[in-house]
């Protein structure tokens, strides 16, 4: 996104309200409603959804990461990857009118635990506080 428009994000003067609280409902939404959006995804109950929204002023732009837990038998990857693109999807969104050549990008898996896969982390990510 332009620089503009990040600074009209962090300042709250975007004229559809506070984007950075919608992206993270819509996040939140997004990581519930995971199975209903992708055939053959298991719906899980998920026991908790933790969304950090970051201004990243190099880019200009926000980095969304999201951790989800269950603790069903699989993994719930899916349900973090839906939190984050329908949180990205709120912010483009919110700003289209501000700034139409916004970019959504890099959205992938930096961990995962449980599962009968297992774990796996992505080389050079950092651990998920907790």
């Amino acid at each position: 996104m332009s620089a503009a428009t990040l600074e009209a994000i962090l300042t709250g003067v975007v004229a559809k309200g506070d984007v950075l609280a919608v992206a993270r409902i819509a996040a939140i939404g997004g990581a519930k409603r995971a199975a209903d959006l992708i055939p053959l995804c298991h719906p899980l109950p998920l026991h908790a959804v933790s969304v950090e929204i970051a201004p990243v002023e190099d880019l200009p732009g926000l980095r969304i990461r999201v951790e989800t837990r269950t603790e069903a038998r699989t993994g719930v990857e899916m349900e973090a990857l839906c939190a984050v693109s329908a949180g990205l999807l709120a912010v483009y969104d919110m700003c289209k009118g501000r700034d139409r050549a916004m970019e959504l990008e890099v959205i992938r898996l930096l961990e995962k635990d449980g599962g009968r896969s297992g774990s796996w982390r992505r080389a050079g990510s950092d651990p998920p506080a907790r």
